[in-house]
């Protein structure tokens, strides 16, 4: 069956012969058979025999392996427009096997950049020693926690668990957050404090489990897997100032009307609290615990959304008067990629004096940890993990904390630091956002520009007035910027309609030029020569 590709069908209409050329050559070179040594890879004599039979399976046969044996519940991204046979990478780039070299804005996993070389130093060092578990002492886990925890000092986060991917260490955070309401409850053996009920945000995702996937409306609204969320979780509306149910007066915003501006934040952020604070106040009234309230720092798949500035102070009293425990979900924007701080819950009162009763009670982190290598954690005060001990079921995790795992993640530290890297987020993020807002004067389909560092999002609409979902625009531009310039974008939102923009940590300004520039050549040229068959395209899966 031939492979359906909305772009090809568009040629005409594009206004350049590049993006004919580029798909001519990927189709001659899937046709002719090269094999996968390719940009990056090394020489034939490089390879080890274990991986030489699948450094030498020609494309087509890597497409014909994945879609026999692989589930087709694994999504390809950009499989609508030719997927990405992607070899090898560097910094803020990756190449694919024919030889392309692309821009990458979307993978917060390398955080430190693609084949960071010390990196791959230390994660190939500590692999020629040893590789094991947490059961037997080991530096790199020890003192690897050390740094974690002083990345939260002064606070009574303390305490860390090493795990595998954020699901997990989400997951384990649920836990952690029930075993403190059972140690810490009158009636240790009632049914109530042994099913807690938990708040989180719509359109949030917190992880692929069980557990996680009930507090994740993001998949949960998906398909036909769930048909209503499990009793003890209450989901309150996302704080989107833009298009949610409070919305903050775009034309005072973007009229520099700065006291208009805040008086309407401040009313979003009070109106976003009181559903957190009538869902604590229906826990109690129904004679029911509240366990937690987790939400991300910054929500990626809900399309960038950083709540308003009193928000989470007003939320974080409502739970913790009600007895419930703050979880911060940072394992998509923790590690100083919002600039403006090392944690995206510290966004919204970063300006002022430490507050440590804005200080979460759990933290989890993951993707970004490790640059690529799978290592997250659970970092929580004393008094919670006590609680936890002291139910008597010991946590072991059997790749958890391993030494290769722990060598990533202090060589993701070390370089976080030595390079600056959390100064580049904020100095090239702010380069962004500027660009980007001096473009929406000029182009309507730009609605909103919003967030912060290098965790950005560009929201797409078919008009300003009604804030309609520009979805097919969308992914026509994230498909040319792939074929046409060679960018890869990623796409999210409940209406598939914001770009957000989210790079390796070493993405540099003049990566930025390039993508304003490429980005605003698009809209400007080929956008309006596409326009009456965009209905043709849907989503593009990034």
């Amino acid at each position: 069956m031939e492979k359906k590709n909305f772009v090809t069908p568009l040629l005409g209409f594009v206004s350049t012969a590049l993006l004919a050329r580029t798909i001519k050559l990927r189709q001659s070179r899937h046709a002719t058979g090269r094999s996968c040594v390719q940009t990056g890879a090394g020489t034939q004599a490089d390879i080890p025999e274990s991986l030489s039979e699948s450094y030498s399976l020609i494309p087509r046969e890597v497409e014909e392996h994945r879609s026999c044996y692989i589930s087709k519940s694994c999504s390809v991204s950009y499989a609508n427009s030719g997927s990405l046979h992607i070899r090898n990478g560097r910094k803020s780039r990756l190449f694919d096997v024919f030889g392309n070299s692309y821009l990458d804005t979307r993978n917060n996993v390398a955080h430190c950049g693609h084949n960071h070389p010390e990196i791959v130093r230390a994660v190939s060092y500590q692999m020629s020693q040893i590789n094991t578990n947490t059961r037997y002492l080991h530096p790199n886990a020890s003192l690897l926690a050390k740094k974690l925890v002083d990345l939260f000092s002064p606070s009574p986060l303390e305490v860390v668990f090493f795990v595998n991917s954020g699901s997990e260490a989400n997951d384990l955070a649920l836990r952690l957050a029930r075993a403190f309401k059972v140690h810490t409850s009158k009636e240790k053996d009632a049914t109530t404090c042994r099913e807690p009920h938990v708040i989180a945000i719509d359109a949030a995702y917190h992880g692929h489990t069980m557990t996680t996937l009930n507090i994740s409306p993001y998949k949960y609204n998906q398909g036909d897997e769930f048909t209503k969320y499990p009793d003890d979780v209450k989901i309150v509306p996302c704080p989107d100032t833009y298009r949610g149910k409070h919305s903050i007066d775009q034309s005072k915003a973007s009229n520099n009307h700065h006291a208009s501006e805040r008086s309407s934040e401040e009313d979003a952020a009070r109106a976003y609290a009181a559903y957190v604070e009538k869902a604590c106040d229906e826990i109690k009234s129904q004679g029911k615990i509240l366990g937690a309230f987790i939400m991300e720092g910054g929500m990626s798949v809900g399309g960038v959304i950083l709540p308003p500035k009193s928000y989470l102070r007003r939320c974080i009293k409502a739970v913790r008067d009600a007895g419930g425990v703050y979880i911060a979900d940072e394992v998509q924007t923790g590690f100083g990629r919002l600039g403006k701080c090392m944690w995206a819950y510290q966004y919204s009162f970063a300006d002022e004096n430490n507050d440590t009763e804005l200080t979460p009670d759990i933290v989890t982190v993951g993707k970004p940890f490790g640059n690529g290598i799978p290592l997250a954690a659970v970092v929580t005060t004393s008094k919670i993990a006590s609680a936890f001990k002291s139910l008597g079921v010991e946590y072991f995790n059997t790749f958890a904390g391993n030494p290769v795992s722990c060598s990533a993640g202090l060589a993701m530290l070390h370089i976080l630091s030595t390079e600056k890297l959390q100064q580049n987020a904020l100095q090239v993020g702010n380069y962004l956002k500027e660009s980007f807002r001096d473009m929406q004067q000029r182009r309507e389909i730009i609605g909103d520009i919003r967030g912060s560092g290098l965790f950005l999002g560009l929201e797409l609409v078919k008009d300003r007035k009604t804030k309609t979902p520009a979805m097919e625009e969308t992914s026509f531009i994230c498909s040319v910027l792939k074929e046409k310039y060679l960018i890869l974008t990623s796409v999210d939102g409940p209406g598939d309609n914001v770009i957000v923009i989210k790079p390796p940590m070493c993405f540099s300004k003049e990566d930025a030029i390039y993508f304003v520039r490429s980005f605003e050549r698009v809209v400007v040229e080929d956008l309006p020569l596409a326009k009456d068959r965009l209905d043709e395209i849907g989503k593009t899966p990034t």
